[in-house]
């Protein structure tokens, strides 16, 4: 039986444990055997398709999974001048998989507001953590939220790394 100053000993441990993982930014998760974690830059190639299978084009990304819960997006097929960088969120689902969801704002050349997109996807990072795949819904509104098109993604990925 532990007696109250044990209790108290045992919960600053465990305190202090948390706070180390959470300020080194390290994921508390354990990874498992079935891959690895999503957290990281990754370059990525998307192959945009009408949903039936015929390839629209493919363009590289750049997207970051950051700790917390956040996405950053950048795209190599809209001249950054015409949107903004994708922002968003994202979460661990099950065993190597996750889901994400982002949005950027689009621009005409004369720089008017010409409404935005929602990209919604899930992940699976492979069993070296290095590389992921994917597929994800890209949902295209005009400036009144009205939809104007739909499509969907397939996505393969790397780690970006020093």
């Amino acid at each position: 039986m532990m007696n109250k100053p044990n209790i108290v000993r045992l919960a600053l441990v465990l305190a202090s444990l948390v706070a180390v993982t959470i300020a080194s930014g390290q994921d508390p998760r354990p990874v498992g055997t079935v891959g690895g974690r999503l957290q990281g830059t990754w370059e990525m190639q998307i192959t945009l398709t009408d949903c039936a299978g015929h390839v629209i084009r493919s363009l590289p990304s750049l997207i970051e999974f950051v700790a917390g819960g956040t996405v950053v997006e950048s795209n190599g097929g809209t001249p950054q001048a015409l949107k903004t960088p994708g922002e968003g969120v994202w979460r661990h689902t099950t065993d190597s998989n996750y889901a994400f969801r982002f949005k950027f704002f689009t621009f005409n050349a004369q720089n008017v507001f010409t409404g935005w997109t929602i990209i919604a996807g899930e992940t699976t990072v492979d069993e070296t953590g290095d590389a992921n795949t994917g597929s994800a819904t890209v949902e295209v509104y005009d400036p009144n939220g009205v939809l104007v098109a739909s499509l969907c993604a397939e996505t393969v990925g790397t780690r970006f790394e020093l």
